[in-house]
């Protein structure tokens, strides 16, 4: 399972970056373009708020979990590139960690 959510993450960074390049090729890095591409249209906003509430969720479990601490360098992951890759990357390295345990 390793393999499989490493390979999950560099997905989860190249594929949304494949879309976020052509937009700050055409918008430039304006933040303001940004999220009005974001929430421009009913279907990309309903996406953005799934995300961006599937984020949060994320957040919350990783702290009330006591898991943040050691982790937290994962939500600068999940703001600079997206949950595709923050919830993949932390499945990896839970589980080399189990592996490494036993």
């Amino acid at each position: 399972m390793k393999t499989l959510y490493l390979l999950l993450a560099v997905l989860g960074t190249v594929l949304p970056y494949l879309f976020f390049a052509q937009h700050f090729a055409a918008a430039g890095l304006a933040p303001g373009a940004f999220l009005g591409g974001m929430f421009g249209h009913p279907v990309a906003a309903g996406a953005a708020a799934d995300l961006v509430l599937s984020s949060v969720v994320f957040w919350v479990w990783l702290f009330a979990s006591g898991e943040g601490r050691r982790a937290v360098f994962l939500i600068p992951a999940n703001l600079l590139v997206g949950l595709s890759l923050a919830l993949p990357l932390w499945l990896y390295l839970r589980a080399r960690e189990a592996d490494a345990a036993g």
